[in-house]
């Protein structure tokens, strides 16, 4: 699943919101071996008319391209599998990144204080922490390595500050794959045929 953006744009017009989304799709194609990936925005509501002027102005473009577009999603369906490609504003997206990474934060906390109340307690964390294990690995930003910085004029991996050695080599295995796959030319030649 590809959130995009998720800080470079925050002052965004409605015109470029499909870009985004046609940079989201090529990318989901092209690295994350995606077949017709489903396109939402990111609103506050399913329906048609909810959002701001800058999202329902895009969804308007949106529902007219070529893109498999399926609509609005609220932040309540953003882990879900409801989109493959959810595109938002960078002010937006960003708020939603740091949401994400402070809520996994909070509850690892509350779950780590909850196992150390008492000898039962232990216990079950002891049997569980192959889950949890599992669990972090999952939402663990090394994992992933790091953001494409789509629409800029070469393959640019943004990682976490705090990324370990793992991730670094995430976030170039990602960067390898996205030039051998040539997203860059895909995305310029889908930029220059939607807006010629």
């Amino acid at each position: 699943m590809i959130f995009l953006d998720v800080g470079a744009n925050t002052d965004v017009k409605p015109e470029w919101v499909p870009q985004f989304a046609l940079m989201g799709e090529i990318y989901a194609e092209r690295v994350l071996s995606c077949s017709q990936p489903r396109i939402a925005l990111l609103s506050n509501g399913a329906e048609e008319i909810k959002g701001n002027l800058l999202i329902r102005e895009a969804a308007e473009i949106l529902r007219r391209s070529k893109m498999n577009f399926v609509g609005n999603v609220e932040p309540v369906q953003l882990m879900t599998s409801v989109a493959d490609v959810i595109v938002m504003d960078g002010f937006v997206g960003n708020i939603v990144l740091k949401m994400f990474e402070a809520t996994t934060h909070y509850v690892a906390t509350l779950i780590r204080q909850e196992f150390r109340n008492d000898a039962i307690s232990m216990l079950g964390g002891a049997l569980a922490r192959p889950a949890f294990n599992r669990i972090r690995r999952r939402v663990d930003t090394s994992e992933i390595g790091g953001a494409p910085l789509l629409g800029v004029n070469g393959v640019v991996i943004i990682g976490h500050g705090g990324n370990s050695a793992i991730g670094i080599k995430n976030a170039i295995q990602q960067a390898r794959k996205a030039v051998r796959e040539n997203v860059i030319g895909a995305i310029r030649s889908g930029i220059a045929q939607e807006t010629a």
